[in-house]
């Protein structure tokens, strides 16, 4: 225990030494060491503990399935896991970034660090880092233990299916045996399903973040994110609705969709995991889309988070 708490004390003392280490405008060290403070903060949390209910969901994902074909089985395994992810991925971003400023409120850790030579935007970002560094580990150590079950899996399903060919198999039958299982088991598409879940992840919490500077209590804060989640999961429907066959010819029409874009981004779009579960591949021109969006988001909203909070009485 008390190696623990030296452990802490150097950790905040190096804190400490990185926030004050010479005014500028502005200094990626400083932000830095703000999200290394805030990936450290969350993970004294225990918030990892996750991983055995991960654990649990797709092990009994692979015991309980077992009767089903093995297209089904790999499937259902993969739809699990993604989903998952997808859950977990979602809950850290907005409860991590919303407990972030009311944390630091309570343990007076926030005036500590503005009375540095530490500007407010450095401040958000580098809380906003720190999130997404904990949504980043969370989904490799998810992807990592996933992608072994289904891997381990898969060539027991082709072990399985060997032994029910009558008589001694020959190579060809092994070879196309072989590539029809591993072309529903684990192959490199899959990452582009990981990427997704965490670009979604990322704009999840810069609209937490947004809330989190104006909203009076933690509470509030997961609730209207995730009212603004689930919005934006709906947004294309809506638009879709109120703009037939995409018919936004006037100025107006096309500003008022632009609005809604902004304020309830289209999560819709980043659900590409159904497409690659089901064997389609996601072209890299999408991916792109989906990167340069995010990108676009998280300016747009880091920059309204720091405009409220700049003028937030502390």
């Amino acid at each position: 225990r008390r190696q623990r708490q030296m452990c802490i004390r150097d950790s905040e003392k190096s804190f400490e030494d990185n926030l004050n280490s010479g005014f500028k405008i502005f200094s990626p060290s400083r932000v830095m060491a703000i999200a290394m403070n805030t990936f450290t903060q969350l993970v004294r949390m225990k918030v990892f503990y996750f991983l055995l209910i991960f654990s649990v969901l797709i092990i009994g994902a692979n015991v309980l399935f077992l009767n089903f074909t093995f297209e089904q089985e790999l499937k259902i395994l993969q739809d699990v896991s993604f989903g998952a992810m997808t859950l977990f991925a979602s809950i850290f971003s907005i409860v991590g970034t919303a407990l972030l400023i009311p944390k630091d409120i309570e343990d007076r850790t926030l005036y500590t660090i503005l009375t540095k030579p530490v500007p407010r935007f450095e401040y958000l970002i580098g809380k906003l880092l720190g999130i997404l560094f904990l949504v980043a580990v969370s989904l490799i150590l998810m992807s990592i233990l996933f992608f072994a079950v289904l891997y381990i899996r898969q060539y027991g399903i082709l072990a399985e299916e060997t032994n029910q060919i009558r008589g001694q198999p020959t190579a060809e039958q092994l070879s196309s045996l072989k590539e029809t299982i591993f072309s529903q088991g684990l192959r490199l598409e899959l990452l582009n399903g990981v990427i997704a879940i965490f670009l979604k992840a990322s704009v999840a919490a810069a609209i937490a973040l947004v809330v989190s500077t104006f909203a009076s209590s933690t509470l509030f804060t997961i609730i209207v994110s995730l009212v603004i989640y689930f919005i934006g999961h709906a947004q294309s429907m809506a638009l879709a609705y109120y703009f037939p066959e995409g018919d936004m010819h006037g100025a107006l029409q096309r500003f008022i969709a632009g609005i809604v874009a902004i304020m309830f981004p289209n999560l819709q779009m980043y659900n590409v995991v159904d497409g690659i579960v089901s064997g389609q591949s996601v072209p890299f021109s999408l991916m792109a889309r989906l990167t340069g969006l995010t990108g676009f988001y998280l300016v747009i909203y880091s920059f309204v988070s720091w405009m409220l909070f700049a003028k937030k009485e502390l």
